[in-house]
């Protein structure tokens, strides 16, 4: 039993540390101008799938997406997207600094083929994340924990694994949509395939299809 809580500790521990230095090399002022954020955004997501599948093998079984799972993850995107939208305007009116800041995130997708960045989105990094953050950070938190707790520490520390880029909007970006996502997962764990399609389709919207 003592073995199996410290597992339950270090595990979700060593993933956040993991997350923390490879979202900090994307972010970071000293090291982003250096690489292409796309292609460090994807491996990343790459590792982050295969740590999840080693802490937590049956993930594996939870990427069969039902119909339904489709349906409800688009109409969560679509909600997301409303949120945002609303988010956007008050920021504007609130924030001096907002929409520069915004404009700085949509930066990151100049000169890059909008195809091939949603078809990273949609088939890699946005469900390595939902597998990441939610199917595995949040599910060993609130083993160790509980659900509550685990979905808060979840939703700060994906927000704050942000921070290194010194952007308020997208701080605040991932702390709304980790929240969101989050207390999906809280409520209805055995629905991750939703939040997987969900994030997914959200990234494209917001980034490509229908940017804000």
């Amino acid at each position: 039993m003592v073995g199996t809580n410290k597992s339950l500790y270090a595990g979700p521990v060593a993933g956040i540390a993991l997350a923390a230095v490879l979202w900090t090399v994307m972010f970071s002022p000293w090291t982003s101008p250096y690489l292409n954020f796309w292609v460090m955004m994807t491996c990343s997501a790459v590792v982050l799938s295969l740590f999840s599948f080693a802490g937590r093998p049956e993930l594996f079984r939870m990427l069969r997406l039902r119909l339904d799972d489709i349906v409800l993850g688009i109409v969560l995107a679509a909600l997301l997207w409303g949120i945002f939208w609303v988010g956007d305007r008050l920021s504007s009116m609130m924030f001096g600094f907002a929409r520069g800041q915004v404009d700085m995130i949509y930066g990151m997708k100049e000169g890059e083929n909008p195809y091939v960045l949603s078809l990273l989105m949609l088939f890699i990094i946005g469900p390595a994340e939902e597998l990441f953050w939610r199917g595995y950070i949040q599910e060993s938190l609130s083993r160790k924990w509980n659900r509550n707790a685990g979905f808060v520490v979840t939703a700060i520390v994906y927000a704050l694994v942000h921070i290194s880029k010194f952007n308020f909007m997208l701080l605040m970006a991932a702390l709304v949509a980790g929240v969101v996502w989050g207390l999906g997962y809280r409520l209805f764990p055995e629905r991750i395939g939703a939040l997987i399609v969900s994030h997914a389709v959200w990234d494209c919207a917001v980034f490509i299809w229908f940017p804000i």
